[in-house]
Parts: structure tokens; C-alpha cells; sequence
């Protein structure tokens, strides 16, 4: 049986804090095994037809000697939560391919238990290396490749990631898809945001930015960082970041959000924004309001009908009179219906004013 795992995290772009640091039960010898990388991440510019040295250390983190095992692998793609995906072997191509370029001077290490010791990376740009990004990774593994190719040894692996921007005819082009809360209306100001973004380019973009909150009076009442770990999305697809934005104060009313968020080259930054909009109405205030509002709508209502009551009561009963009463019969209601909506009016504004 064959366990492998690859570290998980951004793609490119960004230092990765880890890339599987592992220490599992080896099935011949029972010992503890492990694999470190250093670097995590490997992000350059070049132009075609350079060459590039690079050196990645390797850690044996298991309590016995280790024979590990390199090979290269391309990246074809990225998971929702930003996990690489290799490509498999005779995998069609995408035009983001890097491994072809890459070479190695050794590739099977013997080490002792706690040792680290260094492998050169070079990779070689072709001169008709098309513009945009390439992705890649060195893959260390505890099997030989005719091991791994039957799955007949207990393994593990670990990959760094590679980079490399050529320069060109490159394209720098994102859009928002979506952008919205979990809920309309929320009982508590704990909200989360996702904003769905697309890169249509052929480069790794880092969108990231601004969103800001707004109440139902215009002021600004928080602002919260989208993606502020300035995670990458892969070329010609798209990610989904989200954040949660709590308030300190509470919260009442309606709000609105917008988040402008910033990618691209320092110098030649584009900006791309959307907006969106939620209720905080707690339980807690509403509620208790409603019975406050209710009973002061019946109290109206009585008190009103009991003046009207009191006017009327010493009318004689012409006919004259008569046709007053039933004038004033829809004058009473109006009355009424004006005297309630002015203590409804009167009511919210001090809601308002008290929670807002």
C-alpha cells in the first residue's frame, strides 16, 4: 500500500509557511519518517533563454537513515483552497508547463537520521518560452520511481513549488464573479464575505484589498482586508477568498459593503470592485421593540378614539349634524391612521438613534 502527501497552501507568488512536515510509522523498520524542503517556494522573473541556479536543502526528519528520491513534476491547476495540482505523467499539455526546463544534479540522496543536505536546481529558459507564468515542483520521495510506478512500498512525499514569469507579451486581467454575505439579514454583526474572483490572464495573480463598511447613514463604520495573505490565483481560473468582519459596537439597520481589491505589477496595478448589501436587525432589540412599538400603537389608537368620542358627544341630531358625523366619520379614521404613523415614525427614528 502507498501513502503519499503534498503540502497544501498558496501556488505561487506567496512564501509558503510549509510543505508537509510528516512523521508516520515506516511498515519495514517501525521508525519515525520524515522529509523537510527548504525552500517551500521558489519565485522568479527571467527572460527567454536564461539559466537559473538554485538550491533546495533536504532534511531527513526521521530517527534512521533515509535513501530519498527527486523527480519533477508540472503544475496543471488549483484546487478551490488553493492546493496544487500536479500533473500526471503524458498529461495534455496547458501551456503552463516548467519541468521540461528544470534539472537536477543527483537524483537519489542517502542520509542519516537529522542530517540536511543541499540539491542545485537548474532550469534553463528556452529561447521560444512563451510569455506569462510556469509552474512547477521538485518532488522528494521516499520510493524509487519503479516503486512508485507499481505502488508495491510504503512512501512519502514532499514538494516544493516553482515559479518562473517570463517576460512578454504577458496578460493582467481579473474580475469579481461574485460577490455577497452568507445572509441577507443577520441577528448579530458577525458577517462573513466571499468575493469569487476569475483571473483571465496568462500570469499568477494576487488580488487583494479593501472592504469597507458602510451604515445606513453613508459612515464608513469598519473596514476589513480581503485576502490578506495575498494568496494567487493560477491562470485562466478562479478562486473564491472569503473574510469575516465582526463589530466591536453592535450593529443595527441596513449596511452597505464594497471591497476594491488591487493585482498586477507594482506600477501598473489595475483595481476591481463590487458592492453589496445586508441587515443587522438583532433579536434582541427587535423584539422587545415591536411589543414597545405595539403597545404604544393601542394606546394611540384608544386614546385617540376616546377624543373623538368626547367631541362628538355633544352634537344635536340634525340632519345637518348628521351629515357632519358621517363627514367627519373618515375625517376620525384619518386622524387615527395620521396619529399612528407619526408614533411609528417617532418611534424608529429614536430606535435608530439609540442603536444605529
Amino acid at each position: 500500500m502507498f501513502f503519499r502527501t503534498f503540502g497544501t497552501g498558496m501556488v505561487t507568488g506567496i512564501f509558503l509557511s510549509l510543505f508537509l512536515v510528516s512523521t508516520v510509522a515506516h511498515a519495514q523498520n517501525n521508525a519515525a519518517a520524515g522529509i523537510g524542503i527548504s525552500p517551500a517556494t521558489i519565485e522568479e522573473g527571467a527572460n527567454p533563454g536564461d539559466t537559473q541556479k538554485h538550491t533546495i536543502s533536504i532534511t531527513n526528519l526521521s530517527g534512521s537513515p533515509q535513501t530519498y528520491y527527486f523527480y519533477l513534476r508540472d503544475i496543471v491547476a488549483v484546487e478551490e483552497g488553493g492546493v496544487p495540482v500536479f500533473a500526471d505523467e503524458g498529461e495534455e499539455k496547458t501551456g503552463y508547463e516548467l519541468s521540461e526546463w528544470i534539472s537536477l544534479d543527483m537524483n537519489e540522496m542517502s542520509m542519516e537520521a537529522g542530517e540536511q543536505k543541499a540539491v542545485e536546481v537548474t532550469i534553463n529558459v528556452p529561447n521560444e518560452a512563451t510569455p506569462g507564468s510556469h509552474f512547477g515542483g521538485v518532488v522528494v520521495s521516499m520510493q524509487p520511481p519503479r516503486l512508485r510506478s507499481t505502488g508495491a512500498a510504503v512512501g512519502y512525499e514532499v514538494a516544493n513549488i516553482i515559479s518562473i514569469r517570463i517576460a512578454g507579451d504577458v496578460t493582467e486581467e481579473a474580475q469579481i464573479r461574485s460577490f455577497s454575505t452568507g445572509n441577507f439579514i443577520y441577528g448579530k454583526p458577525v458577517i462573513d464575505f466571499s468575493a469569487r474572483i476569475e483571473n483571465k490572464g496568462n500570469v499568477l495573480l494576487r488580488p487583494f484589498g479593501p472592504l469597507e463598511i458602510y451604515n445606513m447613514f453613508g459612515k464608513r463604520v469598519s473596514m476589513v482586508t480581503l485576502n490578506e495573505s495575498k494568496a494567487g490565483i493560477f491562470p485562466l481560473s478562479e478562486r473564491t477568498f472569503n473574510v469575516v468582519w465582526e463589530s466591536d459596537g453592535g450593529g443595527f439597520g441596513r449596511y452597505e459593503a464594497i471591497v476594491s481589491m488591487v493585482y498586477g505589477e507594482q506600477g501598473r496595478q489595475s483595481t476591481i470592485s463590487s458592492t453589496t448589501s445586508f441587515w443587522i436587525l438583532p433579536l434582541s432589540i427587535i423584539l422587545p421593540a415591536l411589543g414597545v412599538l405595539l403597545t404604544l400603537l393601542r394606546l394611540t389608537y384608544v386614546f385617540v378614539r376616546l377624543y373623538i368620542k368626547s367631541k362628538l358627544r355633544g352634537v344635536t341630531q340634525s340632519r345637518r349634524v348628521v351629515r357632519t358625523r358621517r363627514q367627519g366619520g373618515s375625517s376620525a379614521f384619518l386622524l387615527v391612521l395620521v396619529v399612528m404613523l407619526a408614533v411609528t415614525a417617532f418611534f424608529l427614528l429614536i430606535l435608530l438613534a439609540l442603536f444605529a
